[in-house]
């Protein structure tokens, strides 16, 4: 556990794990809690892991809206140097993935692989979350009541299956509480992943990248990965049938396993 001085941030972090360097990139309103252990717990056997929050979030110094996509990609730049690592593999998940795209593409030289999960290119084509999820998600998170935030928070990132296992749930609820969320941070990432359009740029990624998306997916529709996935050369595409946004909650062994398999064939090359 320990803070990073980037730029005019202090960004929380933590380190874990033993191999290939690997950083993960949270989406919006997570934290570095949110990625759950099985996922991480699976992670570790290979890889040495760093989960951060991002700048306003979590355990990190508050920031000042607006920000950018690309300021957040600046932030997880800095992070790696911060670290001592001049290359990783990079996951990012929903607006993580949409950072962990403008990372691949202003720097390179940073990424061994890449694999964005449940998210977003921007432009012709793509799609953000629907009108009535999203505001389903801004009432519960605006209403005052925590509880019902929670409980609609969880139920719009996952399956209709999965969002019935109460211990799954409460799980999740536990995590939320532990370190709640910043409320003006999160409406500012919700301004900056509207703002994100990096499809017309996808075809620079030059790092060996997986795509990830489930097909039950409430808050950024699988078409999403289908778009990267053909824009990127050379990507692979894993389709998830039957689960949520939050894949890696859903089905931990098996994400973290594509995750492994796609990384270690990287390092190799």
């Amino acid at each position: 556990m320990a803070q990073a001085r980037v730029g005019q941030h202090e960004l929380y972090y933590e380190r874990s794990g033993t191999g290939e360097p690997l950083l993960l990139i949270m989406g919006m309103s997570g934290t570095h809690l949110s990625w759950g252990e099985p996922f991480l717990d699976a992670l570790r056997r290979d890889f040495e892991i760093v989960i951060y929050d991002h700048r306003g979030m979590g355990k990190s110094s508050r920031t000042e809206p607006p920000f950018s996509i690309a300021d957040l990609a600046e932030d997880a730049d800095g992070l790696l140097g911060e670290l001592g690592w001049d290359t990783a593999h990079v996951v990012g998940i929903s607006m993580g993935g949409m950072v962990a795209q403008e990372l691949a593409i202003r720097h390179p030289e940073r990424i061994r692989t890449l694999t964005l999960g449940c998210t977003y290119p921007g432009g012709e084509g793509a799609a953000l979350t629907s009108p009535a999820v999203g505001e389903k998600l801004i009432g519960a998170m605006t209403s005052g009541d925590r509880e019902r935030a929670l409980r609609v928070g969880w139920e719009v990132n996952v399956s209709p299956g999965f969002a019935a296992d109460e211990e799954q749930y409460t799980e999740f609820r536990r995590r939320a509480l532990e370190v709640p969320a910043n409320l003006p941070t999160i409406m500012a990432q919700i301004q900056a992943c509207g703002l994100h359009d990096a499809s017309g740029r996808l075809g620079e990624i030059a790092a060996p990248t997986l795509v990830i998306h489930g097909t039950e997916d409430e808050m950024l529709p699988f078409s999403n990965a289908e778009l990267i996935a053909r824009a990127i050369p050379g990507a692979r595409l894993e389709l998830l049938d039957g689960v949520g946004h939050l894949f890696f909650w859903e089905e931990p062994d098996r994400s973290a396993e594509l995750v492994r398999e796609h990384a270690l064939a990287g390092a190799t090359r």
